[in-house]
């Protein structure tokens, strides 16, 4: 019997989240060199790649008079308002040039439906639609997942507690992800993720 092969999950590393791009994460790029040394490291390795078309529904800009950062409702429940980023076909999609791309698996991309936004690498912001991670890490044989990436307390915390749900055991290594924390976001992600049994590292 072979062992269970454990799977690395990176989280959209990806230009528009590092410094310089539209929707920056404080110390974004600072972690390209943990995650890539975590890639040579694990059997299963799947990047995410947020893939928004233009005037997606998130967008701050495609809602008339509403600032970024402010919260709406959609039909799905309440979104916060982003500034236009990861939208498919520009730099800010594509994978910051010092992720070592090659490592990986598969790429799962996310958030493509105008209507709906996708912050978790496993379900829609519905939580209902599924992107197909789910069923491919089963069909590897995968029961145990670290989650690396941007941002810990948006799409780490949202792909994390998905894990959980799912019945995989997940540690998220806070060493190689940085935070949003807008309003207290990030301690608020830590607590619901150590109350989902997601192992905090790093």
């Amino acid at each position: 019997m072979h062992p269970t092969p454990d799977a690395l999950i990176v989280i959209d590393i990806q230009n528009d989240f590092c410094p310089g791009g539209a929707l920056a994460v404080a110390g974004g790029d600072e972690i390209l060199a943990p995650v890539n040394a975590l890639l040579e490291a694990y059997q299963v390795k799947v990047l995410t790649q947020d893939w928004h078309p233009a005037g997606h529904g998130s967008f701050a800009s495609s809602h008339p008079g509403a600032a970024p950062f402010s919260v709406t409702t959609l039909p799905y429940g309440e979104q916060v308002l982003w500034p236009d980023h990861c939208v498919i076909g520009t730099k800010g999609a594509d994978f910051h040039p010092d992720l070592n791309t090659d490592a990986a698996d598969l790429i799962i991309r996310k958030g493509f439906r105008a209507g709906v936004d996708s912050y978790s690498a496993f379900f829609e912001n519905d939580h209902e639609t599924p992107t197909g991670l789910d069923g491919y890490l089963r069909t590897r044989g995968v029961s145990r997942l670290t989650l690396v990436g941007l941002a810990t307390d948006f799409c780490v915390q949202y792909s994390a507690l998905d894990a959980a749900r799912l019945g995989y055991d997940v540690t998220v290594r806070e060493d190689a992800c940085r935070a949003i924390d807008l309003d207290g976001s990030l301690e608020a992600a830590r607590k619901a993720m150590r109350a989902a049994g997601v192992v905090l590292e790093g």
